[in-house]
């Protein structure tokens, strides 16, 4: 696998200037326009997004780094089970693959596109294209086997 990125480039939605975030800055503050002041967009940056049927094709479609998506229920022991796991990744990863959870209960559009039958369900997508499925509780390790192909 790839070097995981050290820092990431953040723009600013208030004035455009772009931002250098590293994820231990990240985790102690609020990261902040080094320009305007005004508070940074942190989620997908080390946490993963929050993908839903309007937002899939911007999301999803346009990411340039692959993407690792985890469709899942507030409902599903498993899925809870694998929320750490998803959030270590998307800490993990930040830079070289974006991490994205779908819930299926709220957005059944995309889970019929890709037919999930049980979640969780981790799906790897290239620009939307379904490359790789995982189902059920995998271990970080196997997950990021899977990525190690793409990255």
């Amino acid at each position: 696998m790839g070097k995981v990125a050290e820092a990431l480039i953040a723009k600013c939605p208030a004035c455009g200037t772009n931002n250098r975030i590293t994820p231990q800055r990240a985790a102690k503050h609020l990261p902040i326009c080094g320009r305007c002041k005004k508070p940074l967009p942190s989620q997908g940056v080390f946490t993963p997004v929050i993908v839903t049927d309007t937002n899939f094709a911007e999301i999803v479609e346009r990411s340039t780094v692959p993407v690792l998506l985890d469709l899942w229920a507030a409902w599903c022991g498993p899925c809870r089970i694998l929320a750490p796991t998803i959030d270590s990744l998307a800490k993990e990863l930040a830079g070289n693959v974006l991490v994205g959870k779908v819930d299926v209960d709220a957005n059944p559009r995309t889970a019929a596109r890709f037919r999930v039958q049980s979640i969780p369900t981790l799906l790897i997508l290239d620009k939307g294209r379904e490359i790789e499925r995982i189902v059920g509780v995998q271990s970080k390790e196997a997950i990021l086997g899977k990525l190690s192909r793409l990255t």
